[in-house]
């Protein structure tokens, strides 16, 4: 399942074509789970208990610790998870920061 600002939940195709334009992908699953089932080609990986911290790193450190460029506030970024469940929490983080 997948959470987008505007759109509550995606559908895997809708997600595919997103991923085309410029946007970050955030999988808040366990790193055993991305271990056992599998990464989602161009993700990065925070698991959930860690997005809060990270979401408010310092960018240098963000890239550092996820290999990846720090989203700004303003760039669009879509959650995932196994269920729903984690990826909706983590929109809510997102948002609580300041994130549109």
């Amino acid at each position: 399942s997948f959470c987008a600002g505007g759109m509550p939940s995606l559908s895997y195709q809708e997600l595919k074509d997103l991923k085309k334009t410029d946007i970050l992908h955030i999988d808040v699953r366990e790193r055993w789970e991305v271990d056992r089932f599998g990464k989602i080609p161009a993700s990065i990986n925070i698991p959930l208990g860690e997005l809060v911290e990270a979401l408010q790193m310092d960018p240098t450190k963000f890239e550092e610790q996820y290999n990846q460029k720090m989203p700004s506030k303003l760039d669009p970024v879509v959650f995932s998870c196994l269920a729903g469940t984690r990826s909706k929490k983590a929109l809510g983080f997102a948002a609580s920061l300041g994130f549109s």
